[in-house]
């Protein structure tokens, strides 16, 4: 099949988005290629497709368990035979996962960027046929990108074992230095950026000072019909806030990393089905959730980089259709963002602490733990050891930067089950043990491969298919494991920690004065242009965001806030920019009356020059003396 028909046949499109069919071409050209695409804008397609038309697997490298997840499922329903390796899995599992993709017929293998370094990959890496390595989210390979992982520095090392294989970075957010960065730190053969253009032009972005957010959210909905995301820093706020909307009327729910995997499947469901019509989230939500009639995304907090921003942003109006992406912000915010960086990055001693705690608390001698995967309940963890629960955190998350180890929040892994004798020794069991034959048989019914992998099951649903309740279900199954009938893995919704290097003696653990400092410098100045596009009030917001993604030549979007207010001038864009730049000249020369500055400009009447000059001195750009003499603020 060509691409057409893969396209047609798996994913039911005719044509392609723009700048698609282009990356595909250049992966079945061979070709290294680094494919920078906005949020919705179709990447996964862009591996998928040419994946699908060679023979052999493709690896795809994420950060991300969720998304990892989310795609498998997607691929699984197009009868694609994709698998994916995250922390929080057994060895046993790993090793039937990896087998399958060496002599099996997977077409597709998600994994995290730290288990391309384990002995037990790269001994099956050898044996695998691969034909394409994607690797997703590749801004986390650059110390200039907004989320650097320094485990993304070892995926070019896979080229040693097939030299020839392409390579596909891809990304939604990326600067100029991010962009060379990418294709430097993967070993591209020669530099190949295909990217299609981040603006979005049926999304207005609107900044609104407001302290009574709450109410002025209400307002926004009132206005705006249609599905919201609101995206909020904390958890208990996600609480507050839909249990306000519904008292108000508002068909709302909330979402976070700590909700069970059942609440947090239910909630995303109902919310895709316009069940529930607002969704308020802390940036947990919305990986891999592609729901295209979004009609607002309101943040209520500033978010830590422009990166950040214009992702979550970006999940509204994927249908094309208009829809706005709405900053709710006061001059407290700023306050609040400026502490946000300070505690991110703790003492390099607490740091420390933190990780020699963690070693106490799950008994791991030195030498021990390299791939072991724990459950960490955060805050019995700080409890015990007398730590701060958000300075914690910020240690868990550095020492990950550091190459230490993983912490997942959201790792929130179903029940798997895999039965562990062979057919005619399980067919022997149920005729001696007839009590267990419906419940077998309704498991061979309901789940497919049993025999070969650990598969996903349900309790709560083959309760229901027996009639009976979860709670016995789950005796069941637990009764035989015990008779090593089947191996069954309980759902868990705990945080999961993955030690990536053996337990360290604490005076071996090392962290870079330097690199700490560089990140810090880094954070901040992605703060500051945070800052800077909250704050402008002369600027157009879709310019600002494209010029930050080193765009050039760009036009403002003429329906943002700041674009309405000049709209209102009834100037074109080279008049008012004419008599801007005039008036500038004029008052850093000298300071003036107003009537003298008008009668210096030639060529443009009066009431426009007057327009104008409102509209620099309303948006902090000019001002009038105690001489009332115009002055240009510097």
């Amino acid at each position: 099949m060509d691409i057409h028909q893969i396209l047609l046949k798996y994913w039911g499109h005719k044509t392609f988005r723009p700048l698609q069919e282009d990356i595909i071409n250049a992966a079945l050209e061979g070709k290294d290629t680094l494919a920078l695409l906005p949020t919705g804008g179709g990447k996964s397609i862009c591996f998928q497709i040419p994946a699908m038309a060679k023979e052999g697997i493709c690896i795809v490298v994420s950060p991300l368990i969720a998304l990892m997840k989310d795609q498998v499922e997607n691929l699984l329903k197009r009868n694609i035979k994709a698998v994916a390796i995250y922390s929080g899995m057994t060895k046993r599992e790993i090793d039937i996962t990896l087998d399958n993709c060496a002599y099996g017929d997977i077409k597709f293998l998600y994994i995290s960027p730290e288990r391309i370094e384990t002995e037990l990959f790269k001994a099956r890496y050898k044996k695998m046929n691969v034909n394409l390595i994607a690797v997703d989210e590749s801004h986390c390979i650059s110390q200039w990108g907004y989320d650097f992982r320094p485990s993304y520095l070892n995926i070019a090392n896979l080229r040693e074992q097939n030299p020839d294989v392409p390579f596909m970075a891809l990304t939604a957010t990326a600067t100029p230095e991010v962009v060379i960065d990418i294709q430097k730190q993967l070993k591209f053969k020669e530099e190949n950026a295909l990217q299609k253009s981040f603006e979005r032009k049926n999304l207005a972005y609107a900044v609104l000072k407001e302290e009574d957010k709450l109410n002025r959210i209400l307002k926004i909905l009132k206005k705006v019909q249609g599905t919201s995301v609101i995206y909020v820093r904390s958890r208990k706020k996600t609480k507050e806030i839909a249990l306000f909307l519904l008292k108000n009327g508002v068909s709302a729910d909330f979402y976070h990393a700590g909700l069970s995997n059942d609440e947090r499947t239910t909630k995303q469901s109902n919310w895709i089905n316009n069940i529930t019509r607002v969704i308020v989230s802390t940036n947990a939500f919305g990986m891999g959730i592609d729901k295209p009639n979004v009609r607002s995304v309101i943040h209520i907090d500033l978010p830590d980089s422009l990166e950040a921003y214009f992702q979550e942003a970006g999940r509204g109006g994927r249908d094309e259709k208009k829809a706005y992406a709405i900053l709710l912000f006061e001059e407290a915010d700023r306050i609040d963002l400026e502490k946000r960086i300070v505690n991110s990055f703790p003492e390099i001693d607490a740091i420390k602490k933190v990780y020699q705690s963690l070693a106490n608390y799950f008994q791991i001698p030195i030498g021990a733990a390299l791939n072991e995967s724990y459950s960490l309940n955060i805050i019995e963890f700080c409890q015990q050891y007398n730590l701060e629960v958000y300075t914690t955190f910020n240690c868990l998350k550095f020492l990950e930067k550091e190459g230490y180890l993983i912490f997942s929040e959201t790792n929130h892994n179903g029940s798997r089950i895999k039965f562990e004798v062979s057919k005619d020794v399980l067919y022997e069991f149920q005729v001696k043990n007839n009590k267990f034959d419906l419940f077998i048989k309704t498991i061979l019914r309901s789940y497919a491969g049993l025999f070969e992998n650990f598969a996903k099951i349900d309790e709560f649903e083959i309760a229901k298919r027996i009639k009976t309740t979860k709670e016995k279900v789950v005796k069941a199954l637990q009764y035989l494991s015990h008779l090593e009938i089947i191996s069954y893995l309980e759902q868990t919704n705990q945080p999961q920690l993955t030690y990536l290097t053996e337990r360290l003696d604490i005076k071996d653990v090392k962290i870079s004065a330097q690199h700490y400092h560089d990140r810090k410098e880094i954070a901040i100045k992605k703060m500051e242009s945070v800052i800077f596009f909250a704050t402008a009030k002369h600027k157009c917001r879709s310019e600002i965001l494209l010029n930050y993604f080193g765009e050039k030549d760009i036009y403002r979007c003429g329906v943002c806030d700041v674009c309405l207010e000049r709209n209102k001038l009834e100037l074109s864009d080279i008049e008012f920019s004419s008599v801007s730049n005039q008036v500038k000249k004029i008052v850093q020369k000298e300071q003036l009356p107003i009537t003298q500055v008008i009668n210096k400009i030639d060529g443009v009447r009066d009431d426009k020059i007057i327009k104008v000059i409102q509209w620099l001195m309303e948006n902090d750009k000019l001002i009038s003396n105690k001489e009332n003499l115009l002055e240009w603020r510097k």
